[in-house]
């Protein structure tokens, strides 16, 4: 049978100037990214800023300082937009008591995680996506529990990002089920993080994807003394640390050291981003994190999830784990004064874009194969249909092994597609398209024979 296909080409990598671009904007996710409201975001920091210090290790009797306050009012905003959801979103603070280490827990704590959760649409998708900021602050010393401890960018930008996906995506419905949580413990070694992940693979939670967004919304470096509003990093793991001696084989012989799942994420996030949000540029960041640093989605990418961090591109370390002080007329510590609300509100449409493409695209396509029983020129790939969903067909992806990023697509409504382009000279993945054109995370082949 003949199948049928079209072609179409991402922006900026051009195999044929003939070639369409795919630009195709969904109406209620532009709308969406369009109700992030810079106000809002800075008025969650505020609020924020105002419980002094979020210590992890702070009081939490306290109905207006330590994290104990700070953590309730975030669940109080959730119960707030959940008012809005027709019952879908639901909130609640998760809690685990956290014995003393010896190291940056000096008593038995009772940690706490807010979370919201917005359940999907389809009863019969398991499917869950998460997107995560940290609520706990600290100052120069991390066992300093009674100093301020403003946090305004670390991490009450990335919190804030997470409220305000909250507050716009519970007006709408999704297939998948989608987590807004604001952890705690970030600081004393990811505790909160490392609860939440270590519950979802004992519970076995379907996360296909976790964006960590840690520090999102400061413009401007210490050194350097770079100003720019326009670029986003995104952290990503090639190798997988879960189970990577099982796939190790695998990775070597065909080339897909970098093609692991959080990194197939990490592309996703920049097309779907840029697609969506003007006058950003998502830079790819080979590496799960920052030297000397640690992040929330690592607990997640230990225990076998897809996740990435998402994280301003200019960091002033005047500006991180400062006590509040002014020196040699240097001004430290993180204070909201500088913060800059236009460009964490455009990070923060790039979640709320990402998220809500997954959450309404089918979810991905099953048994993907590429065959290799015999010696050619062309690379025949053959899959089956996504477990959820509705799908009007599938994008083939291909690029060349040097490239970073995904340079040309293949349409089809078959579930096989014959490609005249050798195997031995490109990488490929496939995506399910559903009736509204969202696209799922992409999957690489493995061997057929």
């Amino acid at each position: 049978m003949k199948k049928l296909f079209t072609i179409a080409l991402f922006t900026g990598f051009a195999f044929s100037a003939k070639a369409q671009t795919i630009v195709n904007r969904h109406t209620d996710i532009d709308k969406m990214v369009k109700s992030v409201n810079a106000d809002s975001l800075k008025s969650y920091i505020t609020k924020m800023v105002s419980f002094g210090t979020r210590s992890t290790i702070s009081d939490i009797k306290s109905k207006t300082k330590g994290i104990g306050a700070a953590r309730n009012w975030v669940v109080s905003k959730f119960d707030q937009f959940a008012k809005q959801s027709d019952g879908r979103l639901t909130a609640f603070l998760d809690t685990t008591t956290i014995k003393p280490d010896g190291k940056r827990v000096d008593q038995t704590i009772l940690l706490g995680n807010a979370v919201a959760i917005l359940k999907g649409n389809d009863v019969n998708d398991k499917r869950v996506f998460v997107v995560s900021g940290h609520l706990d602050s600290r100052v120069t010393d991390v066992m300093n529990r009674v100093s301020d401890a403003p946090g305004a960018n670390d991490d009450g930008s990335g919190v804030a990002g997470v409220i305000e996906a909250a507050r716009i995506m519970s007006k709408y419905k999704f297939s998948a089920t989608v987590i807004f949580v604001a952890v705690s413990g970030e600081e004393q070694s990811l505790l909160g993080s490392g609860f939440m992940a270590a519950k979802a693979k004992k519970e076995a939670w379907n996360i296909e994807a976790m964006l960590n967004n840690d520090m999102i919304g400061s413009n401007n470096a210490s050194e350097t003394q770079i100003i720019d509003n326009t670029k986003l990093r995104v952290f990503s793991e090639g190798l997988p640390a879960f189970e990577l001696d099982k796939n190790a084989k695998n990775i070597r012989q065909f080339g897909l050291e970098n093609d692991g799942k959080s990194r197939q994420l990490a592309r996703y996030v920049k097309e779907i981003g840029e697609r969506y949000v003007d006058q950003l540029e998502v830079k790819l960041i080979y590496r799960n994190d920052r030297f000397l640093r640690g992040g929330d989605h690592t607990p997640f990418v230990e225990n076998g999830f897809t996740a990435v961090r998402i994280t301003e591109m200019n960091e002033n370390f005047e500006h991180q784990h400062q006590d509040l002080r002014t020196e040699k007329g240097v001004k430290y510590g993180d204070l909201i004064e500088f913060m800059d609300f236009e460009y964490l509100r455009k990070n923060t449409a790039v979640n709320i874009a990402v998220l809500a493409n997954l959450a309404k695209a089918p979810s991905m396509p099953t048994e993907v194969k590429v065959d290799v029983k015999n010696l050619s020129n062309s690379t025949f790939l053959y899959w089956k249909a996504p477990v959820n969903g509705t799908t009007k067909g599938y994008y083939i992806l291909m690029r060349e092994t040097s490239s970073p990023v995904w340079q040309k697509k293949f349409f089809t409504t078959a579930t096989e597609l014959r490609l005249p382009y050798s195997k031995d000279n490109y990488l490929f993945a496939v995506q399910s398209i559903g009736n509204e054109d969202n696209e799922s995370l992409p999957v690489v082949p493995t061997v057929g024979r």
